[in-house]
């Protein structure tokens, strides 16, 4: 078998072989060909397998992204996707020779962090992937979606601005002389990839889309030119700093594809819109982040209903001292970790000491705190899986009673790490 990168002129075999894999017909590509999900793909970071006959027979490939970590530094980071092999040729090692190719290419490209959206949970731990970020979905009747008053606007806990239902408890915007606007999709595309850009640089686990994401309508709605509203909350100033794509379907539903905002004012303010709108019995909205502020912001408590939790954004370190360097801490202290690669065959033992933010991470032979795989290390790394959990679930082995507590608060981000980027 041999495997190599693709060029231009391998794109419409890259193409084909690819939807082959998973037994579906490719979509016609607008005139530009954009508005296809892979149009944006990357022809010098994709990977073709070929049989021995030169027949094609699987496929890999790798965006270029920023991921944002915790502390807020974005660091370059592999986007694999569009990974499939002929049903013909499955179980013969097709997908670990192109697993291992593709990331002994990056290391060798100096790239450090890899992550994917995993199809099924059971592939890619054994190729070093962990899940690290995840998502929700929030289901709102909106019989039901009266806002509460928030209890810290005064020592009495009570709002003498209050209407009846509490939907009056703050301006409806969030803020006074801010604005809710509704555009349709194609009016807006600048402001959404102003606002996306703004908030991806401070939530931990969020990736970049470049900017040819937008140009092309690569990928799913907002970034796809699909017919959608947008709401557009812009603050006191009048600059854009949140939006909400949705679109209403049967069933008298509205669905958000997802809500961004740079602060906590403009997301309530987008909320109460969409919960507010007219003709409409439930509102889904369909990536929120673990532990978000919405359904308690509701009168009544019971009014969202969670589903839909799944994990998102996995993470695989292909250097785990510059990986551990790179993101910001929030906890002092030192933890030796003795992390095993079993699938490029890899040991290595690290000390890391943590000090006011920063990192430090060198070989040692000191006696390990944690021994734990490369995956398990993935999915604690952006702070969104609590190391104690994979402790308790057997998968790290601490040595000694204080050894999880200390990578729990060592390994925390400043809030949840979220990813709505698809890919």
């Amino acid at each position: 078998m041999d495997i190599r990168p693709t060029t231009d002129q391998d794109h419409a075999v890259f193409v084909d072989t690819l939807h082959t894999a998973f037994g579906r017909f490719p979509e016609t590509p607008a005139e530009d060909g954009g508005n296809v999900w892979w149009a944006a793909l990357e022809p010098e970071r994709c990977l073709l397998a070929r049989a021995a006959d030169g027949r094609p027979v699987g496929t890999a490939g790798t965006y270029a992204f920023e991921l944002t970590l915790p502390g807020g530094a974005l660091a370059p980071a592999a986007g694999v996707t569009a990974v499939g092999v002929l049903p013909s040729h499955r179980r013969r090692g097709v997908l670990s020779a192109m697993m291992r190719h593709q990331l002994t290419e990056l290391r060798a490209g100096g790239e450090f962090l890899s992550v994917l959206l995993a199809s099924e949970a059971t592939i890619y731990g054994r190729f070093g992937y962990g899940p690290a970020t995840y998502t929700r979905r929030l289901t709102v009747r909106r019989d039901q979606a009266a806002f509460a008053p928030p209890r810290a606007n005064g020592a009495d806990g009570v709002d003498s601005a209050d209407g009846a239902d509490g939907a009056d408890a703050a301006p409806a915007d969030g803020s006074r002389g801010a604005s809710v606007e509704v555009l349709r999709r194609a009016e807006c595309g600048e402001v959404l990839e102003e606002v996306y850009e703004r908030y991806r640089r401070a939530q931990p686990g969020a990736l970049s889309r470049p900017a040819r994401w937008w140009a092309l309508g690569a990928g799913q709605p907002p970034v796809s030119r699909a017919p959608r509203y947008v709401a557009v909350h812009r603050g006191a100033d009048g600059v854009p700093d949140g939006y909400a794509s949705y679109s209403i379907g049967d069933a008298d539903t509205l669905t958000v594809d997802e809500t961004v905002a740079t602060d906590d004012a403009a997301f309530t303010a987008l909320a109460r819109f969409l919960l507010g709108h007219d003709l409409v019995g439930q509102v889904v909205f369909k990536h929120l982040p673990p532990e978000h502020p919405l359904r308690w912001q509701l009168t009544d408590f019971r009014a969202g209903t969670l589903s839909g939790e799944t994990d998102w954004l996995w993470v695989r370190l292909l250097d785990v001292p510059r990986a551990l360097t790179a993101r910001g801490w929030f906890g002092d202290g030192e933890l030796v970790l003795d992390v095993a690669d079993p699938f490029l065959g890899e040991r290595g033992r690290h000390l890391l000491t943590v000090r006011d933010g920063k990192a430090d991470c060198v070989p040692t032979d000191r006696a390990p705190d944690l021994t734990l795989d490369v995956n398990d290390l993935g999915a604690v790394y952006l702070g969104g899986t609590a190391p104690s959990a994979l402790v308790r679930a057997g998968h790290i082995r601490a040595h000694h009673p204080a050894a999880a507590a200390l990578a729990d608060a060592l390994f925390r981000a400043e809030r949840p790490p979220h990813c709505l980027h698809w890919f």
